[in-house]
């Protein structure tokens, strides 16, 4: 979407701290021996006590308030019967609507003992992010999100997963401008206006390209069993520094 006026501003900082605060709240309940499922139970509560709903279970019925992804599994884990594990890496993301309005937001953190290298990966795609979000404005063009993305990922030592990509928001979770790619492409000659929302959300791995559709029919992985970290942030492009509106 691109916003039409303050309430379209409150509307989606609205939606975005209550995106912010369930991964927060999932988060500091993450513990070992918990399933996935009883994790996800914990968002979809937060969720609805604040009177916001699921964005992936009400726009693609997905099997769950959230997606939590572990380990070799990329994005879109299914919350089931899996138990967290001592030194999981673990990737919280969070989608939700409120009052007509959409957020989405993730984040990849480390169940102890913390191991340095996964914890570097997830600092350091932290990092990639915060700095792509610094360096957006009006009138910069959006494939210059996806150079940004591979400059840092080469800097860092990591790798780009590159079917998953950032998108527009607002008014419904995917919206135009469709297909962000976290890699440069030279073709892209869109450009980022004043009042566009968009998420930023890159995948670093330490391997694996791509990440693999398996049999469940959502669950991405990485074909190698390497590990990937996610960080995402939904934001409002203005003529200077972007709006974050997934804080809580």
């Amino acid at each position: 979407m691109t916003i039409g006026s303050q309430n379209d501003i409150e509307g989606l900082k609205a939606i975005g701290k209550i995106v912010a605060m369930t991964i927060n709240e999932m988060k500091r309940h993450a513990r070992v021996g918990m399933t996935t499922k009883e994790l996800d139970d914990i968002g979809g509560r937060f969720l609805k006590s604040h009177g916001a709903v699921s964005a992936p279970k009400t726009t693609y019925n997905f099997p769950g308030n959230t997606c939590i992804s572990i380990n070799h599994e990329v994005a879109h884990g299914i919350p089931g019967n899996r138990m967290i594990q001592p030194g999981d890496l673990v990737n919280i993301d969070v989608s939700a609507e409120l009052g007509g309005y959409y957020a989405d937001a993730g984040h990849s953190f480390l169940i102890p003992p913390y191991n340095p290298t996964l914890l570097r990966l997830c600092e350091y795609t932290h990092h990639t992010m915060m700095k792509v979000i610094s360096s957006l404005k009006h009138g910069v063009k959006l494939n210059e999100i996806g150079r940004m993305i591979e400059v840092e990922a080469t800097k860092g030592g990591y790798h780009v997963i590159s079917n998953l990509c950032s998108h527009g928001i607002g008014k419904a979770l995917h919206e135009e401008p469709e297909e962000i790619l976290p890699v440069y492409n030279k073709h892209d000659k869109r450009v980022l206006k004043e009042g566009m929302v968009i998420t930023i959300e890159p995948f670093l791995s330490t391997g694996a390209e791509y990440a693999a559709e398996q049999a469940d029919g959502w669950t991405l992985c990485a074909p190698d069993n390497s590990y990937a970290a996610q960080h995402e942030h939904t934001i409002i492009i203005t003529k200077n520094q972007p709006i974050i509106v997934t804080v809580a």
